[in-house]
């Protein structure tokens, strides 16, 4: 992929909280690290100089233990949460100087968010909340019916549009709000730690849905975890972070055969990298560039298919 496939560019982004920011941005140009910054001023870093870009029709996932920063990330993304400095690019536009009535065009219709907590409304019915980003943004009742239709039909819940969230199970009212995300159509469909809530089997059940509609539409998806196993199954590169900052990122095997740090590797011990490797994936992954024991690997999963 060449630089026009980036459809996300977020250069030297910042994010304090706290409020005399200046001081602490002061103090992390002279060396300071977030813990001296915290002591000194009682002002938190969230995000630390962080400079990636996210391409166009790939799952990319960001992750870290809790407090390394993941879901303020996500959140300066759509300013949500506003950045202390730098810049965001969508789609070769930047965001973070946009005025409010932009910025809310942008939310309604670039990018839509899925939260871990489901966020139905009670007495909606399962139509009225997929159509409901639709109806704030004024679109007409029939069309927004449509698409929220549409939108029910491919995550499986078509026939349950009269139904109620408490007549639902958790992963159906979680489908719900993958849907009502998808009826807008985003650019960029972004979700914090969308399964997490779940249990193992129903998480491992919208683990699929979301590739099979990833595949299907070709959408950007950027998803935070902090779950490696989650992560490693389904998405095309993944960002480590720690602290505020990116530690690095690639592909799953990228980083496991060549983790930057101690931190990197500790993710990904004892993970089995047979569940990267599916008949589909085996062609396409070259024996040079895999460590010498995912080779083992590799040769005991082709001597099964």
């Amino acid at each position: 992929m060449n630089h026009t496939d980036d459809i996300l560019c977020v250069k030297s982004i910042y994010k304090v909280f706290g409020p005399n920011s200046d001081m602490a941005m002061k103090m992390l140009n002279n060396g300071a690290d977030k813990d001296e910054i915290f002591k000194k001023t009682g002002h938190v870093v969230g995000v630390f100089d962080a400079s990636f870009s996210v391409k166009r029709g790939e799952i990319f996932v960001i992750m870290g233990l809790s407090g390394s920063g993941k879901s303020t990330m996500v959140r300066l993304f759509n300013r949500l949460i506003e950045p202390t400095s730098g810049s965001i690019f969508l789609n070769g536009r930047e965001i973070t100087g946009l005025s409010d009535k932009a910025l809310l065009d942008v939310r309604r219709k670039e990018m839509s968010m899925v939260f871990q907590s489901f966020a139905l409304m009670p007495h909606m019915s399962v139509l009225e909340n997929t159509a409901f980003g639709l109806e704030v943004s004024g679109v007409s009742e029939d069309e927004r019916h449509v698409r929220a239709r549409e939108a029910l039909a491919q995550v499986g819940l078509a026939g349950q549009e009269y139904s109620y969230p408490h007549q639902l199970s958790g992963g159906m009212q979680q489908r719900v709000g993958l849907a009502r995300a998808l009826a807008n159509d985003p650019t960029i469909l972004l979700m914090d730690e969308a399964f997490s809530a779940l249990d193992p089997l129903i998480r491992h059940e919208m683990q699929g849905e979301l590739i099979r509609l990833q595949a299907e539409q070709q959408r950007t998806i950027i998803f935070i975890s902090h779950d490696i196993e989650e992560a490693a199954r389904i998405g095309h590169r993944i960002a480590i972070m720690e602290g505020g900052r990116i530690v690095q990122i690639g592909t799953p095997l990228e980083l496991i055969n060549h983790p930057a740090n101690d931190y990197v590797r500790a993710f990904f011990k004892g993970f089995d990298v047979s569940r990267l490797l599916n008949s589909d994936d085996v062609p396409a992954v070259d024996p040079a560039a895999v460590c010498g024991v995912c080779q083992k690997t590799l040769s005991h999963v082709q001597s099964h298919h």
